[in-house]
C-alpha cells in the first residue's frame, strides 16, 4: 500500500532498454546533431522547417488541410486540419528560433595594431567570458541595395577559416581578476578578430582595407552594405556526443532549438487528430518576445485568422483560442552536478528522467509567470501516465536564486489552457549546451501524445 500512495519519477534508461527503443533513440539523437548543426540562427531554423513541411506536402495555400505560414524568415505556424470544429480549440505547441549569440554592430569594422576587427552587440542573456579565445563562425544575410540577397556562413566547413573574440593573458590580468565577474568582462571588448594582412595601398588602416577588399571578392559587397546586413557570431563547429557511452548531446542554441526540433518530429509524426495541430515558432523570446516576430506580436492573431476564414468562415478566434489546450516547449534547467546548493533537491528535475513540467516560471513571488491551474495539470499527467512516456515536475531553482520566463504568459492571456513542459539542458545559455539524448526521444513521444490527444 505504501509504494502505491509513493510517486516515484521514472528513468527513461529504464523505460527505453528495450532494443527497439534505444535504436530509436540513437537515430532519434544523430539526426537531431545533424538539425543543431546546420541550423545556428532563427533564420536557419524556420528555413530548415520550411524546407522538410514542404517536402511533406506543407504549402502556404490556405484551401488545403497542411499549411506552413512562415514570417519574415524568423517565425512560422504550421497547421494541420481536424476532425473537430475548431470552435472546440486547437492542440498547439509553441517553442522559439532565437537563442543568445553576438550581433556585428551596423559599423562593424575596424582596425587596431594591426588587426581588423568587427564590434558586436550581445544579444540575451549569456556569460560574456564564455565567448573568449574560442573558434567562431559568421551566419546571416546581407541584402544589397540592388536587391541581391546573400547568404553568409563563414566557419562552419573544414577549409573555412573562423574568428574568434582576443582575451587578455594572465600575466597582464592582474586588475581583471580582482574584479566582478560582470565588470571584468566588458561588452565593448567582445570584438571579433577578422583579419591581419595589410592591402597593398598607400592609405591608412592597411589591414581593415584587405577585409573589404576580401568581402567585395567573395560576395560583390561594400561595406555600405554590411549596414543593412543581419549578421551573427555563433559558435563554430558541429553539435556532437559527450561522455564514452555518447549519452548526452552537446552543442550551441539547445535553447531553444532542442524543443523546436522535438515539436517539430512530433508534429509531423502525429495522425490527423480529432482537433487542428498547431505548431507555432517564435523569434526574440530570449529579448523579451517583442518585435515583428516575437510573442508579444499579433502574427499568431493574423495567421489564425486567415486560417479560419476559409477554413471556418464565421468562426470567432477568441473562442477558438479560450478552448485551446497549449505547450510551452522551452527547455529547463536540471539539477547541476557542480552547483547543486542553487536548486531546491525537493524541487529539481535531473537529466534523463523525461520532460519536465513547469507549472509556473518567473522569479522571487512568481512574478512575471503564468501558472498553469491544477485541472489541466492533471489533465496532462493522465494523457502521459495512459502511455507509460516519463516526465518531472520541477521549478527552475531556490526561490530567490533568479529564475526566467517563457512565451506561456504572451499566450496565456488569450484564455487558453497553457503550461511549460520541456527537456533539461546544462550549461544553459553557453556555447556548448548539453542534454540527454534519453530525455529527447521522451520529450518526442510526450509531444506526439499530446498532438493525438
Amino acid at each position: 500500500m505504501d509504494e502505491v500512495l509513493k510517486h516515484k519519477a521514472a528513468s527513461c534508461w529504464e523505460r527505453y532498454m528495450a532494443s527497439d527503443d534505444r535504436a530509436a533513440m540513437d537515430l532519434l539523437a544523430n539526426e537531431f546533431l545533424d538539425f543543431l548543426t546546420r541550423c545556428k540562427t532563427e533564420r536557419e531554423t524556420i528555413a530548415w522547417v520550411a524546407e522538410q513541411a514542404a517536402a511533406s506536402g506543407f504549402s502556404d495555400d490556405l484551401h488545403q488541410e497542411l499549411v506552413i505560414l512562415p514570417f519574415r524568415s524568423k517565425a512560422a505556424i504550421l497547421a494541420r486540419r481536424g476532425a473537430k470544429p475548431l470552435a472546440e480549440g486547437l492542440r498547439l505547441i509553441t517553442a522559439h528560433a532565437d537563442t543568445p549569440h553576438l550581433d556585428l554592430k551596423q559599423h562593424p569594422l575596424h582596425e587596431e595594431c594591426q588587426v581588423a576587427l568587427m564590434k558586436t552587440h550581445y544579444y540575451g542573456g549569456l556569460k560574456k567570458y564564455q565567448w573568449l579565445a574560442r573558434p567562431l563562425a559568421l551566419h546571416g544575410t546581407i541584402v544589397a541595395m540592388d536587391g541581391r540577397v546573400i547568404p553568409v556562413c563563414i566557419g562552419e566547413d573544414e577549409a573555412d577559416p573562423v574568428f574568434t573574440v582576443l582575451d587578455l593573458l594572465p600575466h597582464l590580468a592582474r586588475k581583471q581578476r580582482e574584479e566582478t565577474v560582470e565588470k571584468a568582462f566588458v561588452a565593448e571588448k567582445l570584438n571579433i578578430a577578422i583579419g591581419h594582412e595589410p592591402a597593398e595601398t598607400d592609405e591608412d588602416a592597411k589591414v581593415r582595407q584587405r577585409v573589404l577588399e576580401l568581402l567585395y571578392g567573395r560576395y560583390a559587397i561594400r561595406e555600405v552594405d554590411l549596414y543593412s546586413a543581419e549578421l551573427q557570431i555563433v559558435p563554430s563547429g558541429r553539435a556532437r556526443f559527450v561522455g564514452l557511452d555518447r549519452a548526452l548531446l552537446g552543442g550551441y542554441g539547445q535553447d531553444d532549438r532542442l524543443c523546436v526540433f522535438a515539436a517539430f518530429k512530433a508534429f509531423m509524426d502525429a495522425p490527423r487528430g480529432e482537433h487542428t495541430q498547431i505548431l507555432l515558432l517564435w523569434d526574440k523570446e530570449e529579448i523579451g518576445s517583442d518585435g515583428a516576430t516575437g510573442a508579444k506580436s499579433r502574427f499568431m492573431e493574423y495567421a489564425l485568422a486567415d486560417i479560419l476564414d476559409v477554413w471556418e468562415p464565421g468562426t470567432r478566434l477568441r473562442h477558438v483560442l479560450a478552448r485551446t489546450k497549449a505547450v510551452s516547449a522551452d527547455v529547463h534547467c536540471p539539477m547541476d552536478p557542480d552547483y547543486q546548493d542553487v536548486h531546491d533537491k525537493y524541487n529539481a528535475s535531473l537529466l534523463g528522467f523525461g520532460p519536465v513540467f513547469s507549472k509556473f516560471t518567473g522569479h522571487g513571488g512568481k512574478y512575471g509567470a503564468s501558472e498553469a491551474d491544477c485541472e489541466y495539470v492533471a489533465w496532462f499527467r493522465a494523457l502521459l501516465a495512459a502511455e507509460n512516456i516519463p516526465w518531472q515536475m520541477a521549478e527552475m531553482g531556490k526561490v530567490d536564486e533568479g529564475g526566467g520566463g517563457t512565451v506561456a504568459k504572451e499566450l496565456a492571456i488569450y484564455g487558453m489552457e497553457i503550461i511549460d513542459f520541456g527537456p533539461g539542458v546544462l550549461s544553459m545559455h553557453s556555447p556548448f549546451e548539453i542534454s540527454s539524448k534519453a530525455d529527447l526521444l521522451a520529450t518526442v513521444q510526450a509531444y506526439n501524445a499530446f498532438y493525438r490527444s
